[in-house]
């Protein structure tokens, strides 16, 4: 079976370098560097590298996660620098982003494709202390070169929804060979933990959610606010990382019910489809305006929808909403995380397809932090229902604030699993 994955990855490596070229077409970012990806690391050789943490975050989500982790890892151990690895461009980004101020403390590269070969290369060269995959990260030719070359294995913040799980096994003795390659899991509820246990995860640990302990950045509330005065008196629905598809049901909605009483706010997940979403508003003939062509003047009336056409900004959409709808969850897409709107005290709305967060969506839906809505039309009328009862949705926004708090503290559970391992 490793065989046959190793030679599946090499026979296909050339349509995967020519679909990375194409994607640099709309993001620059995966045009670059693209020798980190094969296991080749020109661009560190006149530097000498200290000690290395590795924190591999393969995305946007996953790298915003890691930030109390690292900032936690970089304080407990000084005299260490953190590897920080993606898979995608807009991941890079948001990393050199949050972590700037940490100047050469953090290391930026590309996770290398998993082959035997690249893997070994990238472990001989940068030479980690520990590797820590942040939340479903497990490749089994990686982490099978972890082992050879006496490198740890974390696996933090970790979840695994049912699906994953059943896709999982049908890979057979592969998968359960690299989930037990694992030296320590720090599970993310109960339930995740049980299914990496059934998907052969040893040493596994329930230390809650990392996300929990992500504080929103001074400048992003500053900016939210900004925002609000510029948006008016309307309320402000936000549609926080919306994913393909999903914003034509929104705008069908909301052309189908006529709501004109509030402010729509639209933030496409993945940057490279803001035009096509701006062509979507104005054929259904809203009045619409990119966050890139704000001013800093009140927004015209006539103005329905604002299209969020900025990353890295979102703590400050949450900051200037009164209410947030968090995308992927009207289609089978899995939801994305609400934890940072419940952080800023913001009432929630979520469809019905959460299983890649399905027990913090449930726990935020029992304590009445967030609501259940089963389409698009459903997800505008339960708006429309908390803007006209203030109290109700100010009891939820306390609900919400109170849900984030209560559940804090991963990180140093977290750091705590990972000490014993770097004795």
């Amino acid at each position: 079976m490793r065989l046959i994955y190793s030679a599946l990855w090499w026979v296909g490596l050339p349509f995967v370098l020519l679909r990375l070229w194409r994607r640099g077409r709309k993001e620059p970012g995966y045009r670059q560097h693209i020798g980190e990806r094969l296991g080749f690391y020109g661009q560190f050789s006149q530097r000498t590298l200290p000690p290395l943490l590795w924190v591999h975050a393969v995305s946007v989500g996953e790298t915003r996660a890691a930030q109390p982790l690292i900032d936690a890892l970089l304080s407990t151990y000084p005299e260490h620098t953190i590897l920080l690895t993606h898979m995608t461009a807009t991941g890079r980004a948001t990393g050199q982003q949050l972590f700037a101020h940490h100047g050469e403390r953090v290391v930026q590269s590309f996770f290398p494709y998993d082959t035997g070969w690249m893997c070994a290369r990238f472990l001989r060269y940068f030479k980690p202390k520990i590797s820590i995959l942040m939340e479903t990260e497990v490749w089994p030719n990686m982490v099978r070169q972890c082992r050879r070359y006496g490198v740890p294995v974390v696996l933090a913040n970790a979840r695994l929804s049912e699906r994953s799980l059943r896709r999982g096994q049908r890979f057979g003795s592969i998968l359960l060979e690299a989930a037990a390659g694992i030296d320590c899991v720090a599970a993310q509820s109960e339930a995740d933990a049980e299914r990496l246990r059934l998907f052969g995860a040893r040493n596994v640990h329930v230390t809650g959610s990392i996300k929990f302990d992500v504080e929103a950045p001074a400048e992003m509330i500053a900016l939210g606010r900004q925002w609000r005065s510029i948006f008016g008196a309307r309320p402000v629905l936000l549609c926080a990382s919306t994913r393909e598809n999903e914003e034509r049901l929104i705008l069908d909605a909301l052309v189908k019910e006529g709501f004109d009483k509030f402010l729509t706010v639209i933030v496409p997940r993945h940057p490279q489809r803001f035009d096509a979403v701006e062509e979507m508003i104005r054929e259904r003939g809203f009045a619409m305006e990119r966050r890139s062509a704000m001013q800093d003047t009140l927004l015209a009336n006539e103005v329905q929808i604002v299209l969020g056409d900025s990353m890295g900004e979102m703590f400050a959409y949450y900051a200037a909403c009164d209410l947030a709808f968090i995308g992927g969850s009207l289609l089978p897409l899995g939801g994305q995380n609400l934890i940072e709107a419940c952080s800023l005290g913001k009432p929630v709305l979520i469809g019905p397809h959460t299983f890649n967060f399905q027990t913090v969506t449930e726990d935020a839906i029992k304590i009445d932090a967030a609501l259940r809505v089963t389409d698009a039309s459903i997800m505008l009328k339960a708006a429309l229902d908390l803007f006209d009862t203030t109290d109700r949705r100010h009891e939820m926004a306390a609900n919400a604030q109170a849900f984030a708090r209560q559940h804090q503290g991963a990180t140093l559970r977290t750091v705590a699993l990972i000490k014993p391992l770097l004795m």
